[in-house]
């Protein structure tokens, strides 16, 4: 190496001491020296660690930074136009330290980071802004601002980062922001930006790296300007209105966001992003077309999010992955075909998480592949045509917490290995054709947080230790043919929030323990052949369920269609919580309890088919949304201006009761309907209908699943998770 000259060594010295003291400065910069200058160099060396040292130990000085006046009074004049609540901006004296939000140069004192980020600022931009020439970063996100973008940002020179996302901002983006040469990192997001992107847009600093304008209002195309920033790794366009073809982009894009729009036409194979992409949402267009097999050759691609489009046709074998895959989404397509018997290059050797295919028109079998996905924390595959068993090999899947097999055509029983899925929280498998019992060893499963197994052909009796999996929040043994009585072990499940029984054979009384569970909102025991009365008292047991001392509002117990008899205990309508209450197709007599026009929250009451007598209440609840006491022995006269005219056959089938026709006064002198009364009215209840009352739940549990058992990346594709859980149709 040649002799470096007397500058070079000044301006390498003054450069490092510009960072302050690097302890491997020595070494760095030895090696660039010949040997003639050793001995200088050592002990230049040593000095200057020497003065390092004193100038680290002397923090008051740096602490002591003084704001550079014409900086200080900008950002003063700014302050003031601000409206800050929280009392953030308290900006007094001269110490750029004391300034919060405020970063300076120790050289000069001037202003070269903005960051006020959530400080719950509002109000407009004033222009004294643009003063501080010197800012390197301003982050003002998260905020209440509003107005336009100051046209003069253009005098940020040296500006990095510009960060104004989540607000309020709107109207034109002025075109002065070409001038910001050295920009790398633009934020819009989050606004209310309304117009078409500005054509001038590949006019931008050519350093650009991020450019974010997801959540505005975005509309027409990408300019055709957007290709030619060659240096663009991250595009977030999602959740605008933009339309019109994707274009093939030419830059070696890493990040690629273009979630819920109106993108049309087929899917571009992004080949200037073979070795870059990591990351491609496209879900929530009017993509059409199949996956072109150019797809899987993104050698770089971790996350792939296709859903919620048009894309048909099969989907071709050699749709191979690199083992890099982490999320896989095709969900809410109309896909058709077999399920790819490979999707990664080397399945047991794959980093896959969630593999989504639900809501497509996939046929055949389960690919036994699919368990030799290591890895794989998520399965969906629900709501296609599969046919065949479930795959005995599941429990090879030892990371799966999530299994949703639902409305498909699967048979046999369910795998006993599943058991071999020790951390599992989501076990969905309703709507298939799946029969023999459930298995004694399932209690494996303690992690268990959601059990679905309704529309099935599942019999015997529910297994003892099946109350070992103490986590369980949602079960859903429905529409199957389950029998016997029920036992009290299963009050193990503390956490308890949705049980639905119904439409089975169980046998036997109503026990107290049944309406115990302190988490409970919904026990769904219709359909079945309990017998005896309802237990006096036992709802004044469950504090939850009224209203003021509960932990969560409940919805209903449904206990229609058995064979109930008795009077309604009282107890049951002093719970004022509740919003369903179902107990038709009973035997059950006696007299409504007069608290039930306590209950302010019930919308639906479904009294029908029983034994009932006596008069109809006057003052049901003015919430009620739905009412059916037809077909009981009420007799007396229904007064039509107390709203009982809204519940078009009502009272239905009980010979005795007099409704009073809509010319009454209230006092009884109206004409009274005694002949034939309307018909009896459409139940609520029936077959799937319940389902409604606990997709909330499913979803909110579900939701946690997928961010507990991958973070926050695990479910970006995941707006399918909300149809998912909620629906069952």
């Amino acid at each position: 190496m040649s002799v470096q000259s007397p500058s070079f060594i000044r301006n390498h010295f003054f450069k490092s001491m510009e960072a302050r003291w690097d302890p491997d400065f020595c070494f760095k910069t030895f090696r660039i020296f010949n040997s003639r200058f050793t001995p200088l160099f050592l002990l230049f060396c040593l000095s200057f660690s020497t003065l390092s040292s004193s100038l680290t130990n002397e923090d008051n000085v740096l602490d002591e930074i003084t704001l550079n006046i014409q900086d200080r009074a900008s950002l003063l004049l700014f302050k003031s136009q601000l409206h800050d609540p929280n009392q953030r901006l308290s900006w007094v004296g001269s110490s750029c330290t004391n300034w919060t939000g405020v970063s300076c140069s120790r050289w000069n004192g001037r202003v070269v980071a903005l960051n006020l980020t959530g400080f719950n600022l509002s109000g407009q931009l004033h222009s004294s802004l643009c003063k501080l020439s010197f800012l390197e970063t301003l982050y003002l996100s998260h905020n209440n601002l509003d107005g336009q973008i100051p046209a003069c940002f253009s005098l940020f020179w040296n500006i990095k980062i510009l960060d104004l996302s989540h607000n309020m901002f709107s109207g034109v983006i002025p075109d002065t922001l070409m001038k910001l040469s050295r920009l790398t990192h633009l934020d819009f997001s989050h606004n209310l930006f309304d117009q078409m992107l500005p054509y001038w847009i590949g006019n931008f600093s050519m350093k650009l790296e991020k450019l974010e304008m997801g959540f505005n209002s975005f509309r027409g195309g990408i300019p055709e300007g957007l290709l030619h920033l060659k240096s663009l790794k991250y595009l977030g366009l999602s959740h605008n209105n933009f339309s019109g073809d994707l274009p093939d982009f030419r830059q070696a894009l890493e990040h690629l966001s273009l979630v819920s729009n109106s993108f049309s036409g087929t899917l571009p194979c992004l080949s200037s992003s073979v070795e870059s992409l990591s990351f491609l949402d496209l879900a929530e267009n009017l993509l059409e077309g199949g996956v072109p097999t150019c797809i899987s050759s993104l050698r770089a691609l971790e996350h792939l999010n296709l859903s919620f489009n048009h894309l048909t046709y099969e989907i071709s074998p050699r749709f191979l992955f690199s083992n890099r895959l982490v999320v896989l989404d095709l969900s809410y397509n109309q896909l058709s075909g077999y399920l790819p018997k490979k999707i990664l290059d080397s399945p047991e050797k794959s980093g896959l998480i969630v593999l989504d295919l639900s809501h497509n028109q996939f046929s055949g079998e389960i690919p036994p592949d699919f368990t030799e996905l290591k890895s794989l924390q998520a399965l969906f595959l629900s709501h296609n045509l599969l046919t065949g068993e479930i795959p005995s090999r599941i429990g090879n899947l030892t990371y799966l917490q999530v299994i949703d097999l639902s409305h498909n055509s699967l048979s046999g029983s369910i795998p006993l290995n599943i058991v071999g899925c020790f951390q599992l929280l989501a076990l969905i498998l309703n709507n298939n054709n799946l029969s023999g019992e459930i298995q004694p060893e399932l209690d494996a499963l303690d992690s268990l947080k959601i059990l679905d197994i309704s529309n099935n052909k599942i019999s015997g009796e529910i297994p003892l230790t099946l109350a070992g999996c103490k986590s369980l929040e949602v079960v859903d043994l429905s529409y199957n043919n389950l029998s016997g009585p029920l036992n009290d072990a299963l009050t193990k499940w503390s956490n308890l929030r949705y049980l639905s029984l119904s439409h089975n054979k169980f046998t036997g009384a109503l026990a107290i323990w049944i309406f115990m569970f302190e988490s409970i909102q919904t026990i769904d025991l219709s359909g079945n052949k309990f017998s005896g009365d309802i237990p006096d008292g036992i709802f004044n047991l469950s504090l939850h369920f009224n209203n003021g001392e509960a932990k969560e509002n409940p919805k209903a117990p449904l206990l229609d269609n058995n064979l109930l008899h008795g009077q309604i205990p009282e107890g049951l309508f002093g719970l004022h919580g509740l919003e369903y209450l179902n107990l038709s197709y009973n035997f059950l007599d006696g007299q409504i309890p007069t608290n039930l026009e306590s209950m302010w929250r019930l919308k639906i009451l479904d009294l029908s088919h029983n034994s009932l007598s006596g008069e109809v209440p006057e003052n049901l609840s003015g919430n009620l949304t739905h009412l059916n006491l037809s077909f009981n022995y009420f007799s007396g006269i229904v007064n039509k201006t107390k709203g009982y005219w809204r519940f078009s056959g009502a009272f239905a089938g009980n010979p005795n009761l007099c409704v009073e026709s809509s010319g009454g006064d209230g006092g009884g002198g109206g004409g009274c309907l005694t002949g034939k009364l309307p018909e009896e009215p459409e139940r609520v209840y029936e077959e799937g209908k319940e389902d409604g009352l606990i997709s909330g739940w499913v979803f909110s549990v579900s939701a946690c699943v997928s961010f507990y058992s991958v973070g926050v990346a695990l479910f970006c594709s995941s707006r399918s998770r909300n149809f998912m859980f909620q629906t069952k149709v």
